[in-house]
């Protein structure tokens, strides 16, 4: 099962489709953080301004560096000694979908711990949206079957893995400025 659902989640990211499926977190809407087109289809199906920022994922500090132009040195720091999941805002990033992109240039991004996240990142080669899998305004489902009709209809691939697991909270947020500032978003 988890073979075929790497399989088809990478066939609908590469056609700019949508996923919904299990983070180290909670379940994610994602879509190719690299494709405008389908990141424009994520704050569509969210229902949500697509001046809120989201998250993406990567698979390590090695994506990371591609796609954020200056890493400021406490970032692997945190990464390192931080057990639960941290998502990093970080300024000026790169090569990623302009929409995702805030306004204040920055973008956030998780490196997560989850195998088939890992398995997942790493073989589509590119960062993947992960936003929670709700209407915006509505609160976070901490299960599968609390995911609403609308989003499941929504998204062009369902994970079969984890449906019947309980999610942990949402990620802390933190924005490391590249002038060294730590600012504490979500704990």
């Amino acid at each position: 099962m988890f073979q075929k659902d790497i399989q088809e989640c990478l066939k609908t990211l590469n056609e700019g489709g949508l996923i919904l499926y299990p983070t180290d977190t909670v379940w994610g809407i994602g879509c190719d953080a690299t494709n405008e087109e389908a990141v424009k289809k994520v704050f569509q199906l969210k229902q949500r301004e697509d001046s809120k920022a989201l998250i993406c994922l990567v698979v390590d500090d090695r994506m990371l560096k591609k796609y954020v132009k200056k890493i400021p040195e406490a970032a692997f720091d945190i990464i390192d000694i931080t057990e639960s999941p941290i998502t990093i805002i970080y300024d000026e990033p790169q090569h990623l979908a302009q929409n995702l992109i805030s306004a204040d240039n920055s973008i956030a991004i998780r490196i997560p711990n989850d195998d088939f996240c890992f398995q997942l990142l790493r073989r589509f080669n590119k960062p993947i949206v992960s936003t929670s899998a709700n209407i915006s305004g509505y609160p976070t489902p901490n299960s599968f079957k609390e995911i609403s009709e609308e989003i499941l209809k929504g998204v062009d691939y369902v994970v079969n893995l984890h449906r019947d697991k309980i999610c942990d909270n949402p990620s802390s947020i933190i924005k490391l400025s590249a002038n060294g500032v730590v600012k504490i978003i979500r704990k």
